[in-house]
Formats: C-alpha cells, structure tokens, sequence
C-alpha cells in the first residue's frame, strides 16, 4: 500500500504543480469549494494524517492550509511520517475519536482522499485525468468501504451521497461511490 500511497501523491503532486494563482477560484466538483479551498484542504489533510501516523490525535492537525507553496512540505511530512510512524495503530481524529486503524488502512483511507482529490483539481482545471489501473483498484475498494446513507447529506459530510454509476468502469464507479459523477 505504500507504494500505492506515494503514487497517488506523485500524481496529484504533478497536477498541483500546474495550478497557477488565477486557478484558484475555479469552481470544483466538491460542493461550495473553489480550487483554493480543495487545495487548503488537501494540504491540511497530509499535515492530520501525518500527525495521527507520528502518535498524534488532535482534529485541528487536519486545519485547512492555504496557499499553492504549501503542498510540497505537506507531502514531504506525511511521506517521511509514512516511512517512520510512531503507532501502530492510528487515531483518526475525523474519522472517529475512539477507533484506531492499522497504518495499511489509513494509507488506503488516505491514498482514496488523495487520488479523488487530484481528480477533483484536474477536473477544476478542465482536463481529464484517471490514475493507472493498479490505483483505480484500490480506491474502488476502498471507495466500497465507506458507508451509504444519511449521514452523507450531513453539513459537512466528508463524502456526498453516492451517485448511480453508468456501466462498469471501475474508476467511474469509485467516483459514484463517493459522490462525484
């Protein structure tokens, strides 16, 4: 999974990289967010997750971070948190302040939020994008993982309701399975 997990943020890295300052307030296809909110956001959430894989279990490590500058620290501190964690098993602040997780399963959790997340910039800066087969299956599975239902139409759901996906593609489908068509 961790190699898995590196690629996914190789990938959005490379998309972040074209970003340019008159980008920012394109609209994106996560409701009420424009580029420079889901960019904020995807930073603040590599600054959580690598806290929580060092020990850490305070939700405002996951505060939004903005600013095109700081993606690249943020990915070098969750990558060198990765390869060093200091737990075994991870609290997951946003997730649930009880559970704790295996690292495999938060690097799956985070390797979903980071490819979706490219796909959602790519799609703010109108290009068309879709990570490499091996990384579509393992967001499609855990994109199969996250609970349906009401809790999804909550203010501040971290995933829309899932839409019904048209035919069998599997990058398609986890797409629909979190919300986006």
């Amino acid at each position: 999974m961790q190699t898995l997990h590196r690629r996914a943020l190789e990938l959005a890295s490379e998309l972040v990289a074209t970003v340019r300052p008159a980008d920012l307030g394109r609209p994106t296809p996560c409701a009420g967010w424009d580029l420079a909110a889901l960019l904020a956001h995807m930073t603040g959430q590599n600054h959580g997750f690598a806290d929580a894989l060092r020990g850490g279990t305070d939700v405002a490590a996951y505060v939004p971070v903005p600013g095109l500058g700081a993606w690249p620290g943020s990915v070098a501190e969750l990558l060198d948190a990765v390869e060093h964690p200091r737990t075994d098993a991870v609290l997951l602040p946003e997730i649930s302040a009880e559970r704790r997780f295996p690292v495999r399963v938060v690097l799956g959790f985070h390797t979903l939020d980071t490819a979706v997340h490219a796909w959602d910039v790519a799609t703010a800066l109108g290009r068309t994008w879709r990570p490499d087969p091996e990384l579509v299956a393992v967001v499609l599975e855990q994109a199969r993982s996250i609970p349906a239902g009401p809790a999804r139409t909550a203010p501040g759901a971290a995933f829309a309701p899932v839409l019904a996906a048209a035919g069998e593609d599997p990058w398609t489908t986890a797409l629909a399975l979190v919300g986006r068509a």
